[in-house]
């Protein structure tokens, strides 16, 4: 597998964080903490199972999440993000303070 070129800083951001889900997975982590699976699918509305399992493994291989395995039974896991995922949390939220300040104007955009 080739290495991979970035034109900037913004399209290496993206392309670790890129698609609909991982933004609300970082943001209900950094929000509410260490997170086991399915407090986070509830804490992420309309997200599958699958999708979700899809962009935590994603988000583990990156850095961004760290994924803690209780042995117990019945086995726990729970998610929380890493320094990297916290950093990228800390980028994106003048993001999502843009999005609230304009959300009606986004809203009625056809």
């Amino acid at each position: 597998m080739t290495k991979r070129t970035y034109i900037c800083g913004l399209d290496a951001a993206i392309a670790v964080m890129g698609g609909k889900w991982k933004g609300l997975i970082l943001f209900s982590l950094g929000e509410e903490g260490p997170l086991r699976f399915g407090e986070l699918r509830r804490a992420v509305p309309g997200i599958s199972e699958r999708i979700l399992i899809l962009q935590l493994r994603e988000m583990e291989t990156s850095g961004l999440v760290h994924r803690k395995v209780y042995h117990q039974v019945p086995p726990k896991v729970e998610y929380s993000l890493t320094d990297f995922g916290s950093s990228l949390n800390t980028a994106l939220a003048p993001l999502g303070e843009w999005g609230e300040d304009h959300m009606e104007r986004i809203e009625a955009i056809p």
